[in-house]
């Protein structure tokens, strides 16, 4: 049997992951004590008409009985279950818009005395340990709806969990993208924004990208990323890792960062690899 754990911060996207997997014809139930999981995955096990692939959302709604959740999950895997958990976050920031936004009360508001941004702050305490032994790390903060949960299908859409690699472009006076794993800074390289005729397009362009590569010291550099990313690979496969992000940075995420991250996709994607560039900030 096939189960999988969903647990993160509220508002960042578990109920937008349970569609998902509702989807992908999984027995979804939100807002499970986990002291519960061992005995609801048994009984779904052996209900009529039967099922091999059961969602849980586990949060921190569940209260005290949330300081279980190691527990039963370990419980679970020894119990010879295929578990994965996947752990959804976000920034403080975004999550206070979006409850602004919906208008939705945080699970411990009362407790935070009517303060929301205190209130996320007291969960990301409270379930800091979750993160600790999740499978999968999932920011939403940056996604919309649409591209969190492509994101999310894409991890779990084959029968196993597959290596994923997602090799993202960003720009440094945006932020670092939190979920990133290796990050790469490329600001050291000749800027295209310089070149008239260069500023207002990006790395896709293929004069860009042709500029970028125009240098001996982009080749040089890229070749040693690529030979260092190659080495890795079978390294975090073997260490079970299902999604590995990559991630280019520039000055403003256009040129050179979408260059090398378009590059690299292209070659992973040729030698068998199930890669995927993603530009973060080429239309901002």
């Amino acid at each position: 049997m096939k189960i999988v754990i969903v647990t993160g911060m509220s508002g960042a996207g578990k109920s937008n992951a349970l569609n998902v997997f509702e989807d992908l014809d999984y027995y979804c139930i939100d807002n499970m004590p986990p002291e519960l999981l061992a005995s609801f995955a048994d009984l779904i096990r052996n209900a009529v008409p039967k099922t091999d692939r059961i969602c849980f959302a586990v949060d921190v709604r569940s209260g005290e009985l949330f300081a279980k959740f190691r527990e039963s999950v370990n419980g679970l895997k020894k119990s010879g279950a295929d578990v994965t958990v996947v752990f959804i976050d976000c920034d403080d920031a975004v999550l206070v818009d979006r409850y602004k936004e919906t208008r939705r009360r945080h699970p411990l508001e009362d407790e935070a005395s009517g303060n929301i941004l205190k209130a996320i702050e007291m969960e990301r305490r409270e379930i800091s340990f979750a993160r600790e032994i999740a499978d999968i790390y999932l920011d939403s903060s940056r996604d919309s709806v649409t591209s969190f949960r492509r994101r999310l299908r894409g991890l779990f859409e084959g029968d196993d969990v597959k290596m994923i690699i997602n090799v993202v472009s960003f720009g440094y006076m945006f932020g670092i993208p939190k979920d990133a794993d290796l990050v790469f800074d490329v600001r050291c390289l000749r800027n295209p924004f310089y070149v008239p005729e260069l500023r207002h397009k990006n790395g896709l362009d293929d004069d860009v990208y042709g500029y970028v590569f125009g240098s001996e010291d982009a080749r040089e550099l890229y070749a040693k990323i690529r030979d260092l990313v190659m080495f890795l690979l079978p390294m975090y496969v073997k260490e079970g890792k299902t999604r590995l992000v990559i991630a280019f940075g520039c000055t403003g995420g256009k040129h050179r960062s979408v260059s090398f991250a378009r590059r690299l996709s292209d070659d992973l994607a040729k030698s068998g690899q199930d890669a995927r560039a993603e530009h973060r900030c080429v239309d901002k």
